[in-house]
């Protein structure tokens, strides 16, 4: 068995308990590996945990999300598209984010450059698209930021609220949002 088999188990694991909340124990339970198997296959512990499964949501965010946003057709059913994938992601609003989990607590510093760059991939993937709609590029970068403002802040509120319906407004008016014309 590869060491990407167990990657949902501590994707899963990392999203609701963040890097500190994780232990060996909440490990070895999701994954069905002793201590001596989890050191077998991660070698470099938690932090090569995190890593092996930052490297598979990077693969993951070119294929869903930057694929979806680079195929044929117009914008606006191509951000509708990234979207659909978005609420996949993040089972319509009831998991929480990976990133924002890492940026809380002892994993902020180790991870922070792999976040920046995901984080960075995805709001770029979403100005490039606008800017073929002839928006501006610092605007169309303004509001990719923004896309992931709203994303993220909607899953916040949606975890504190017990309550996915925030997500999945925002989810459901992003494209409206993001093609708006240019002022």
């Amino acid at each position: 068995m590869s060491k990407q088999t167990h990657v949902p188990s501590l994707l899963n694991l990392f999203r609701q308990f963040g890097y500190d909340g994780v232990t060996l124990s909440k490990i070895s339970q999701a994954t069905g590996l002793g201590k001596a198997s989890l050191y077998h296959h991660f070698p470099g512990g938690k932090d090569e945990m995190v890593e092996t499964v930052l490297i598979t949501l990077e693969q993951g965010l070119e294929k869903m999300i930057a694929e979806t946003l680079q195929t044929d057709g117009d914008v606006f059913t191509r951000l509708q598209k990234m979207s659909d994938r978005i609420n996949e992601i993040y089972d319509g609003g009831q998991k929480p984010c990976l990133l924002a989990s890492l940026m809380l607590g002892s994993a902020k510093d180790a991870f922070q450059e792999r976040v920046h760059a995901l984080l960075d991939t995805w709001i770029n993937a979403i100005a490039s698209v606008l800017i073929e709609t002839g928006i501006d590029p610092t605007l169309a970068r303004q509001r990719g930021e923004d896309a992931i403002i709203a994303i993220q802040g909607a899953l916040i509120l949606s975890q504190g609220l017990g309550n996915p319906s925030p997500f999945q407004r925002v989810i459901q008016q992003l494209p409206h949002a993001l093609c708006q014309p240019q002022e």
